[in-house]
């Protein structure tokens, strides 16, 4: 497979509510133990009015249903989840544009554009143990396979595996952004929730492109 079109991206977005829906409780007692313990139903929220707001069918293009994403989820999560998460699909569907599929190269675009709006909004860099930690790996593991002339769903799932490894390194860390730093060196020893909702994010394209191959 070469590409993915936009049921491909649907099923990822809805893979993406069921599996945030499933996980709310153990994101938010992550986020309990660092932060406002919002994460788990913030995300589950959002992505059900997501789901409702694309009940009556898939947008066309790619950028439309991007752009529909994000501003359902701008629109309806509270915290800092809702904007970051609403700029990361917003800016993947500009980078994207009016296109009915994305092949590999224009896949890693969007998601690098995304990745890059998270940090332009949020300000976070590598280490301070937020949902960069497990996306900036993710992002560069997919552009490092795809370099390598890996398949599409084997650089995804690539991608899917380093944001897990950069999840599970937020543990140690001592939180420098968001609500987390408050803590201090208390910090350390807990998962980052947005590097855990991240991970899920990944796993669950992975999930979509390797069902559409199959």
């Amino acid at each position: 497979m070469a590409a993915i079109d936009t049921a491909v991206l649907g099923d990822w977005v809805s893979r993406f509510g069921t599996a945030v829906t499933e996980k709310r409780d153990w994101l938010t007692e992550l986020d309990s133990a660092i932060g406002d313990a919002d994460h788990g139903a913030n995300m589950a929220r959002g992505m059900s009015a997501v789901a409702e707001k694309l009940s009556a069918g898939t947008p066309a293009t790619v950028d439309d249903l991007l752009k529909t994403v994000g501003m359902t989820l701008v629109s309806s999560v509270g915290g800092a989840s809702g904007p970051l998460y609403g700029t990361f699909f917003l800016r993947m569907g500009m980078a994207a544009g009016p296109v009915t599929e994305l092949d590999g190269p224009g896949l890693a675009a969007a998601l690098r554009a995304g990745l890059d709006g998270i940090v332009a909004r949020g300000k976070a860099e590598a280490g301070d143990k937020t949902m960069f930690d497990a996306m900036a790996p993710g992002v560069d593991a997919l552009d490092a396979a795809l370099g390598d002339g890996a398949s599409l769903a084997d650089a995804v799932r690539a991608a899917a595996e380093a944001a897990a490894t950069g999840r599970d390194a937020t543990m140690p860390l001592v939180a420098r952004k968001g609500r987390a730093s408050y803590l201090g060196e208390r910090s350390a020893g807990h998962l980052d929730p947005g590097a855990a909702s991240t991970a899920i994010l990944f796993d669950t394209l992975a999930a979509a492109v390797a069902g559409s191959a199959g």
